[in-house]
């Protein structure tokens, strides 16, 4: 009995002496060092200034750009009420963050191999042995049951940072795909926006057209009774009654551009185009006073910069993942359980058994195949920084246009509507002319013409105005700023 203690007590210490070296080895393992290139933001060449801002200052961080529901600064009920539907029922939207979300499961299970995977369960066999099976004895049992509960566990030693490096990229690819949720809601309720503001503004023309029909049929109706009472000739009629035809023809044209933009309203509030009805109301309120300040940062301000930019550190993060298959694969690997012949004793101390143990593997020969995919990993890296580089470039082109536009039709605006007054003061003209036997009926219709030609431009610079104020927002970020990207 004290020879059995005594081997009983040296097991146990030589198994707490087998754990503690295990523990030591995993200390070390855990503590090695991370191959791969440290990542650094990517240079990209950014302006001290706006060339289109004209006197405007640079923001200050205080200042308040259009942040958060940037579509109220229009102050438009009707538009606010499509906008808050966006974020409810647009399927393009309910796509993009079911992106997102697919990337945080990614990431998920990138992080799950930064621990050990560890399995068990539960084993029941009745065996029976031949007897005339090789080397068989009369005293040994032909009939017996093994009852097992065995345990495993391996976990593959991140010594080179490869696991860790995975982890970084598949956390880059989650803050890349949340960026892009935030640009795909932004060029959704731009979009949105845009198709609005342009729907008013065929309201605005088909209010004006509805307007100049009514003039111009009582124009034909003048023109007819001076036809009737000898003075005016049938060509006369014919022009007026021409014109007037025309003109209506150009009113109906105008519903298959509102039907359009109706429909494009409807599936980007989620709703079917035949269940889907906006009422008429023009466009007459020209776009708000933009803030003095523009913002310069735009790499923090817009979320299409700041998904290329997370994706040059997913490449980068992946160039180390590559770098890391050049050294030895190191996995630690245990065993361990309960066995017995009879479930009674299947609990018990001496029906258990364990081992431990480890393996580093490593690659001889590949024919390339590493140096390739590193190599592979570098020109991926090298495309995201370009891609970075030009994203940022056409962001300050975004914003250059719509200020050279707002500027440009500011003043456009001014000068139509100065050929407005012109050509209705033509008008009148005319038509004191024709009634006075003066000039005839083509005097008239040519004033009318350039008078109509001249309205309908400045209901369309108005639409154009309206439309680069929301594509201002829309490049400046919106309301959106770097620090909304999740942490994941």
């Amino acid at each position: 009995m004290i020879g059995h203690s005594k081997r009983n007590h040296f097991k146990r210490n030589r198994t707490l002496q087998n754990w503690t070296r295990l523990f030591c080895l995993s200390t070390l393992v855990l503590g090695g060092c991370t191959v791969g290139p440290k990542y650094v933001r990517p240079t990209a060449e950014v302006p001290s200034s706006y060339k289109e801002a004209g006197n405007w200052k640079t923001a200050e961080p205080s200042d308040a750009i259009s942040k958060g529901k940037w579509w109220e600064v229009y102050q438009d009920p009707e538009l606010n009420a499509l906008e808050d539907q966006i974020s409810v029922s647009n399927q393009t939207l309910k796509a993009a963050e079911a992106k997102f979300q697919q990337a945080r499961a990614a990431l998920r299970i990138s992080r799950s191999a930064l621990f050990p995977n560890a399995t068990g369960g539960i084993s029941v066999t009745q065996l029976h042995q031949s007897s005339n099976r090789p080397l068989f004895s009369s005293s040994s049992a032909k009939n017996y049951a093994d009852y097992q509960i065995p345990f495993d566990a391996s976990y593959e030693a991140d010594v080179w940072g490869r696991v860790r490096r995975t982890v970084e990229a598949s956390r880059s690819e989650a803050q890349a795909t949340a960026a892009d949720l935030a640009n795909v809601e932004l060029s959704l309720r731009a979009e949105l926006a845009v198709d609005y503001f342009q729907l008013r503004g065929v309201d605005a023309q088909k209010q004006l057209l509805d307007s100049t029909v009514v003039s111009f049929e009582k124009a034909l109706e003048l023109t007819k009774n001076r036809y009737n009472g000898g003075i005016a000739s049938a060509v006369d009629v014919a022009q007026a009654q021409t014109i007037l035809d025309t003109t209506r023809a150009q009113d109906v044209d105008l519903g298959v551009q509102r039907s359009a933009f109706e429909h494009a309203i409807a599936v980007l509030i989620g709703k079917p185009a035949s269940e889907f009805t906006l009422p008429g109301v023009p466009l007459v309120i020209p776009p708000p006073p933009l803030p003095e300040g523009l913002p310069s940062q735009l790499l923090e301000r817009r979320p299409d910069i700041a998904a290329a930019e997370r994706r040059v550190q997913e490449a980068n993060a992946q160039v180390g993942v590559a770098r890391a298959a050049y050294f030895p694969l190191i996995t630690l690997s245990g065993s361990g359980g309960f066995e017995s012949a009879v479930i009674t004793t299947l609990i018990q101390g001496p029906s258990g058994f364990w081992s431990v143990g480890g393996a580093a593997v490593e690659t001889i020969f590949d024919a390339g195949r590493r140096r390739g995919v590193t190599q592979q990993a570098l020109a991926a890296y090298d495309q995201s920084v370009a891609n970075y580089r030009l994203t940022v470039l056409a962001a300050f082109q975004d914003v250059e246009d719509n200020l050279a536009a707002l500027r440009i039709l500011q003043q456009e605006s001014l000068t139509e509507n100065a050929a407005v007054a012109s050509a209705e003061h033509s008008v009148a003209l005319s038509l004191n002319r024709y009634r006075g036997g003066i000039a005839n009926y083509l005097e008239v219709t040519t004033a009318q013409s350039a008078a109509l030609a001249d309205e309908r431009a400045a209901v369309d610079i108005l639409i154009r105005r309206m439309t680069a104020s929301v594509l201002l927002i829309k490049a400046i970020g919106g309301g959106w700023n770097v620090s909304q990207i999740p942490r994941v």
